[in-house]
């Protein structure tokens, strides 16, 4: 079995402190890419805004850095978990607006929506985990 491979991107928070990686991989007849929950924090400091598209499109946009460090795109997610804090239909249309911004070819990854009342942190309201793959 090949080793795993651990990327934390130096343009997001240094996520070591808090027991998790950016992503994981493994290769065999392709590589599967594991990535970490992404907030909708900004920065390196993690600012997370009040409004909740602004999150949306961060964490899209972390995710999206994330698969960049593996030479990936949002087309070679195969996978994504939500977690929406206070779920509720205006917020299921700002997180399909968003999608559908990124998925241009409307070719979306398997995807699960779960609502939550509460995440890592007190402003968190989005949390985006994702599988991908890259063929050999």
């Amino acid at each position: 079995m090949a080793p795993i491979e651990y990327k934390n991107p130096e343009t997001l928070f240094d996520p070591t402190p808090f027991a998790f990686a950016h992503s994981t991989s493994i290769s065999g007849n392709g590589k599967y890419v594991f990535i970490s929950g992404q907030s909708g924090g900004e920065d390196l400091h993690h600012h997370l805004s009040a409004d909740f598209r602004k999150q949306v499109q961060f964490a899209l946009k972390n995710l999206e850095t994330v698969l960049k460090e593996h030479d990936l795109k949002a087309d070679d997610v195969l996978k994504i978990t939500v977690l929406i804090v206070d779920h509720d239909q205006e917020k299921l249309k700002i997180w399909t607006e968003e999608m559908h911004k990124v998925w241009k070819n409307n070719k979306f990854p398997a995807s699960t929506l779960i609502p939550v009342p509460k995440l890592a942190l007190d402003d968190m309201m989005i949390e985006v985990d994702a599988v991908a793959f890259k063929p050999l």
